[in-house]
């Protein structure tokens, strides 16, 4: 019996078609030895076979004292996966980076995708007892489309015309142009669904949905305590979650290895090796996730191009990659379709040379260029070393780089859009769509480069409504091309999401690369083996 074979039979096991005696019969007979069978059962059955129970621990890199659990004001590791704890949405990301149900069961739209209607599942209730119906996802929604909202979700509302309840179970949604992506969009993690207060706002402070578990308590940047809800209308198997803030990442490894936490977020690459000695599981999940340093297109020198080309062609990507993420990642190409997403163009790779960095230095009159660099390592584990590669490549084109190391604690709000040229990490969004209306759109809060070209932002409005492939991909790979040639952002790397777990910890084969820990859903899909 080969390999193949065997997990073919695990996993009749597991789908209980298999039961333990016959797997055991089955697997002797095809030459294993009793103990070897029965390690086959209890590694790749037992342990597969989620169990409900026990406290889930989990410590993340980024956890500031300035965090929140207004959806609105996500911008970190804990403010992105907290609402993915204590909350719901319309639809979520699977484990196969495809589109799922969550609090809306079904979906469907006119064919021109300018008219969307999600009905809800029955029986959702949030924690205070409160069920969950239309009028608290519409209320939800407009949360982030308000004139003086700063959420980073009101770019991809931009294009809507209305949101309304349809009875208590349905909710409609209109466009001004047709949004192919649109239920790929409700599950970014803005979108939260809160109670409404009865006014048409949103109870958004409190941590209160109708999601997996309850918040109980909260230190901002220290952690966060949460217990099940025993109402979630779906599947779920800790007792309760908590979350621990360790940005230093030596000391979050060491809280895995001496049982503090059950798994943590960002591993330094170069400890991993030691992790897997001492027995800890190691999960690299391929993602569109981009670490960065943008350059804010209205400050000089960077609103000058051929500055920005400069500074682009005075980075070596390769050995970034290598020191920093030790080839965990894929290296960029200064556009943020990552290789595991839809419609990434095949475009020629921007290459480190130092002779055409001071070309295009000339051309600018800037020879001799000075600028600063504001990094941290809560962009990434190892990101201030990368501003000191950078810092050693850009010598060689005649470019003076000072690294500016920023505290990690609120870097998110004190430094990132505030200083001119700075450090960023954005997460994988599952179409490009997502991701140029998020970041690029020319009124987008979150417009992190302010760069503004007229034919990129009339690309983006006709590809959300194009819905012939073929000619959607086509608009997406200019878009890409005029964001490697003219925009603001050094793309280093496309990262691996890596985290590590006790063997204890279990999870389905597939792992969603939208955000660390399985997207986010790490809390309800992941289990304690028995």
């Amino acid at each position: 019996m080969t390999d193949t074979d065997l997990n073919l039979l695990a996993a009749g096991a597991r789908a209980h078609k298999v039961s333990r005696r016959h797997f055991m019969q089955i697997a002797i007979g095809a030459g294993l030895s009793i103990p070897a069978a029965t390690k086959l059962w209890t590694t790749k059955v037992e342990a597969a076979t989620p169990k409900k129970g026990g406290t889930f621990r989990v410590a993340i890199n980024d956890f500031n004292t300035t965090d929140t659990l207004d959806p609105a004001k996500s911008n970190g590791t804990f403010t992105i996966q907290s609402p993915h704890i204590c909350r719901t949405y319309l639809t979520e990301i699977t484990p196969e980076n495809k589109v799922g149900p969550d609090s809306a069961e079904s979906w469907e739209a006119t064919p021109d995708a300018k008219v969307w209607r999600f009905k809800l599942a029955k029986g959702q209730e949030f924690h205070n007892g409160k069920p969950l119906t239309a009028t608290d996802v519409v209320s939800s929604l407009n949360h982030h489309r308000g004139d003086d909202t700063k959420s980073g979700g009101k770019a991809l509302l931009a294009d809507v015309e209305s949101i309304e309840a349809d009875g208590k179970d349905t909710v409609v949604i209109k466009l001004k142009v047709g949004t192919a992506d649109l239920p790929y969009m409700l599950a970014d993690y803005h979108f939260a669904i809160m109670p409404d207060k009865g006014n048409g706002e949103v109870d958004a402070e409190s941590g209160i949905g109708a999601g997996p578990y309850k918040v109980t308590a909260f230190q901002p940047g220290i952690s966060a305590d949460f217990v099940r809800h025993e109402r979630y209308h779906r599947q779920t198997w800790f007792d309760a979650i908590r979350i621990l803030g360790i940005s230093d990442v030596t000391a979050r490894i060491n809280s895995l290895i001496s049982g503090e936490a059950d798994a943590i977020a960002e591993p330094d690459p170069k400890l991993v090796e030691m992790l897997t000695g001492v027995g800890m599981e190691l999960d690299v999940v391929p993602s569109g996730t981009q670490i960065t340093m943008d350059m804010d297109c209205r400050a000089a020198p960077f609103s000058d191009n051929n500055v920005r080309q400069a500074m682009k062609y005075a980075l070596d990507r390769k050995e970034v990659l290598d020191k920093i993420a030790f080839g965990y990642g894929k290296i960029g190409n200064d556009h943020p379709v990552g290789p595991n997403m839809p419609y990434q163009a095949q475009l020629e790779q921007t290459q480190y040379d130092p002779d055409k960095a001071k070309f295009y230095l000339k051309k600018a009159g800037a020879e001799g260029l000075k600028v600063q660099l504001s990094i941290s390592d809560a962009v990434y584990p190892g990101a201030v070393d990368m501003g000191s590669i950078y810092q050693q490549n850009a010598a060689k084109a005649g470019i003076n780089l000072e690294i500016n190391r920023e505290p990690s604690d609120a870097y998110w709000v004190n430094v990132w859009m505030k200083k001119p040229f700075a450090g960023g990490n954005y997460g994988q969004r599952a179409t490009p769509d997502m991701f140029f209306s998020t970041f690029f759109r020319s009124d987008a809060p979150w417009n992190y480069t302010h760069w503004e070209n007229d034919r990129f932002q009339k690309l983006l409005l006709e590809a959300k409504a194009e819905l012939d492939d073929k000619k959607r991909g086509e608009m997406y790979g200019e878009m890409q091309q005029l964001c490697r040639d003219e925009g603001g952002t050094i793309v280093a790397f496309f990262q691996s999401f890596l985290s590590a777990r006790s063997p204890k910890v279990q999870h389905p084969a597939n792992l969603s690369s939208e955000w660390q820990l399985d997207g986010g859903r790490a809390y309800h899909r992941w289990w304690f083996e028995s």
